[in-house]
């Protein structure tokens, strides 16, 4: 009989006993973690254990809030010490766009209580008087209570609170296969003894004896071995490890001297961290250059606290940079060099959550800085795995967030992982886009629109223009307004004033068809379904908890019959919640259409005159009303053309097969020369959305909050059944008998500084009451709003402040700028122009 549980765990390292550590104390003891080795004997044990607080992105600085805070607390609970060294780090600014990083950060740090300072060079080398070499810097970023821990303490520390609450860990136990039975569960195989043929367990015919675990789930967070844990089931892992070295010196003299422990600095120049280590010091650079990928081609399963060979020639400009820095380096003896793999995937973020299109597997690996991550990332896993779904916004850490184009062994993955290693510890300005690995996507138009100046960005393997730029001359990337602020500005014009062409084909396609069609969407959608063959709504899914997991625009082409699109970076997320809904007794086929279908948007008041000659339809208010969609033909090609604009203008999007996309963007561009069409990009639609005030998935409306927070009201029909509606329909009742929400989205006008200098909101802000110095609220998109010549901005706030005509207080890069709730949108709030 195989064992039973209800989770097993591959994987040993700090990201496996995170997960069990959380899963134990949300009750799950019922969990196995299996490991081929001792624990930490993959990359885990050889990391330098740093801590950071410092991270640009709010989701992810709360991922490493619970590092800071789990590792002091451990021994109390368990007896083992975690290895924490709470001595505090400093991070180096020394250009105007780092400075305007870190004041970003500092204000969204803020936000979530994790206490930091902006300090000064005289302060720097107070705290660490051995950074001799402080001319090129403008400012530190200081955060007292983070640091550093030994990895293999904190991870077996872990592991010792879960095993206290009842969970189990088999080690030197290879796991060799599994299978998936038919309700969902898997099959684990397994070695007992590992890899190592003097540990494992004969049979009585000799060979290796197998045994299996069944259980309800799987949880894949084996390090830099995930990607061949996931080739067992045909799984596409998107992870590359690259070597990383550090090197620790002999005893220092200057450091021996100390009375304290020296805060970790990180030094951008240097691209190296630099931390005490007992009576000398560790120095780790991330070379900028030259890095070696491991094991892309599969590692022994045999190797266990394995260091691949050092070469210090790569790391000569970062250590020559080093010394300068710190000059007692240049005298001090080299002790021990460390060079170990560490995985990074295609944006050096973890992978958390489900795998695209397995049932019950689990991801939770792929950390470049595990140690840190460990622990946050197992809480909000086992929260989403318990309670289906987080505290938290985990987007960003959704393995889902990748394409098929990123598998292990591609170039883009490959190319990623080495170019994210090498900007470490270099600022990524808004709007940034490196160029490795690509192109791997493209549509038909990409020669033609790089040839008129695109600007692309890459996005789920697709290359979307930015902006155009007439004379080529690429974006001067910052924190303030960019040289692309006048051109986005033309665009916006363009298609407000005449009209605008768009490839919109990087949104998600599906065709969702069957007797049993109509059923599964309407018991998914917060919003009713169109009621006849050619309707079309904007409809929202939401988790049993009521938050907000999808957005959809859902076209019903017939009654069994229906079109949806949503965001690009949704397409297997939005793909695998659709099929995962699909009751056993239904008769519904839900089919993938993006890579298939494109999408061009012709919009503007003079859309009509553009697309008229090239179509027989009527595209008159009678022949074809807003929101509604028709299969037509567009120079002769058959389309399903939908009557919406998400920059809120007349306008249609032509859904039609990707080979024949060239052919219907030269018959529209020729037709729309006359009228002055322009074209423009996603830079020039964010800004139209939010002058109409749109919200947009991942940014206002995520897993966090329901529609009663969101104010999304007018697109729930509560008078029906639908998954999620009894919890957000408890939201929505308990605020009318009384009890405040926590925070409701307001759409307000920001008093920024006119021209260059000038910066909007991007995400994150912390809101104030007027002169308070406490976070009340959140921003979570903004843009220059060209047509209104106004800073727009949506914001998350107390309820006191939602009234029209309130004002509160945004940090925008270190100054507090005032908002100014508005009643309506800012352009056309009668929809004139979709009307038209």
């Amino acid at each position: 009989m195989p064992e039973q549980a209800q989770c097993v765990i591959i994987g040993g390292g700090a990201m496996g006993a995170g997960l069990l550590y959380a899963l134990a104390h949300e009750g799950w003891t019922d969990t196995i973690l299996v490991e081929k080795g001792e624990l930490t004997s993959g990359s885990t044990w050889h990391a330098a254990g740093l801590i950071p607080n410092f991270i640009g992105d709010l989701n992810m600085a709360k991922v490493h809030q619970e590092a800071v805070a789990l590792y002091p607390r451990l021994e109390a609970e368990t007896g083992l010490s975690a290895g924490w060294h709470g001595c505090g780090a400093i991070r180096l600014a020394r250009t105007a766009d780092e400075a305007d990083w870190h004041h970003y950060v500092h204000a969204m740090l803020t936000q979530i209580g994790v206490e930091s300072h902006l300090i000064g060079p005289a302060e720097i080398a107070e705290r660490h008087p051995l950074l001799t070499d402080l001319d090129d810097v403008r400012l530190g970023f200081y955060t007292p209570h983070d640091g550093w821990t030994d990895p293999s303490s904190c991870t077996n520390a872990m592991a010792k609170g879960a095993r206290d609450l009842g969970c189990r860990i088999m080690r030197h136990t290879l796991v060799t296969g599994m299978s998936q039975r038919a309700d969902g569960s898997w099959d684990v195989t397994i070695v007992r003894g590992g890899a190592d043929p003097a540990r494992r367990r004969n049979g009585s015919n000799g060979r290796d004896e197998q045994d299996t675990i069944h259980c309800e789930h799987v949880v894949n967070a084996a390090g830099h071995y995930a990607p061949q844990l996931g080739a067992m089931i045909g799984l596409d892992v998107p992870i590359v490890s690259v070597i990383h070295q550090y090197l620790v010196t002999e005893t220092v003299p200057e450091v021996e001297a100390l009375d304290f422990e020296l805060p970790v600095v990180r030094d951008p120049r240097a691209s190296c961290y630099y931390r005490q280590e007992i009576d000398g010091l560790l120095i780790g650079p991330y070379e900028m250059s030259g890095s070696r990928s491991y094991g892309v081609d599969g590692i022994d399963w045999d190797l266990h606290f394995h260091l691949p060979g050092e070469n210090l020639d790569v790391l000569e400009e970062c250590l020559d940079f080093a010394q300068q820095r710190i000059g007692v380096l240049s005298d001090a003896g080299i002790k021990q060099v460390v060079s170990g793999p560490i995985t990074h995937t295609p944006d050096s973020g973890y992978l958390m959550g489900p795998a695209p299109g397995v049932r019950n597997y689990w991801h939770c690996n792929g950390a470049s800085i595990g140690i840190t991550q460990g622990p946050g990332a197992g809480k909000f896993l086992a929260q989403w795995m318990v309670h289906g779904q987080t505290e938290i916004n985990v987007r960003a850490m959704d393995p889902r967030r990748f394409g098929d184009h990123t598998g292990p062994k591609s170039q883009f993955a490959l190319e990623k992982a080495l170019d994210e290693y090498h900007e470490m510890y270099q600022v990524r300005l808004p709007g940034e886009q490196r160029a490795a690995g690509r192109p791997v996507k493209t549509t038909p138009l990409w020669g033609r629109f790089d040839a008129l100046g695109a600007q692309w960005q890459e996005i789920y393997g697709w290359e979307r223009p930015q902006y155009f730029s007439p004379d080529g001359t690429p974006e001067a990337h910052s924190f303030r307004r960019s040289n692309a602020h006048d051109i986005v500005g033309a665009e916006v014009r363009g298609v407000r004033e005449r009209v605008g062409v768009a490839d919109l084909s990087a949104f998600a396609k599906f065709e969702v068809t069957g007797p049993d069609a109509a059923a599964l969407l309407d018991r998914l959608s917060a919003n009713r379904l169109p009621g006849r063959d050619g309707g079309i709504r904007l409809t929202h899914m939401l988790t049993e908890l009521g938050g907000i997991e999808c957005e959809m625009t859902i076209a019903r082409l017939a009654p069994d019959r229906f079109w949806l699109a949503s965001a690009i970076m949704g397409q297997s997320h939005d793909l695998d919640w659709l099929r995962d809904h699909v009751e056993a007794d239904e008769q519904v086929s839900v089919r993938d259409a993006t890579d298939s279908t494109a999408i061009l948007g012709v919009t503007g008041p003079r859309a009509r005159d553009v697309l008229s000659p090239v179509t027989d339809a009527d595209l008159s208010n009678d022949g074809f009303s807003w929101l509604t969609a028709q299969q037509i033909s567009v120079a002769g090609v058959p389309v399903i053309a939908l009557r919406v604009s998400y920059v809120g203008e007349l306008g249609w999007e032509l859904h039609c097969p990707m080979d024949d996309l060239a052919r219907v963007y030269d018959a529209v561009a020729e037709a729309g020369e006359s009228h002055g069409l322009v074209h423009f990009g996603s830079y020039a639609m964010n800004v139209m959305r939010i002058e109409k005030a749109y919200k947009a998935w991942g940014s206002e409306l995520t897993t966090e909050i329901t529609p009663v927070e969101a104010r999304l009201g007018r697109f729930v029909d509560y008078s029906r059944p639908f998954l999620g509606r009894d919890a957000a329909q408890a939201r929505r009742e308990s605020e009318q008998q009384g009890e405040p929400l926590s925070m409701v989205l307001v759409y307000c006008e920001v008093d920024t500084e006119m021209g260059p200098m000038g910066n909007d909101v991007r995400g994150n802000e912390p809101a104030f009451a007027p002169g308070s110095d406490e976070p009340m609220g959140i921003g979570t998109s903004g843009a220059w709003g060209h047509t209104v010549g106004r800073s727009l901005a949506f914001v998350y706030v107390d309820p006191q402040f939602e009234a029209p005509g309130s004002t509160f207080e945004l940090d925008l890069l270190g100054e507090r700028r005032t908002a100014t709730v508005l009643a309506e949108s800012a352009y056309d709030p009668q929809n004139q122009g979709l009307r038209s």
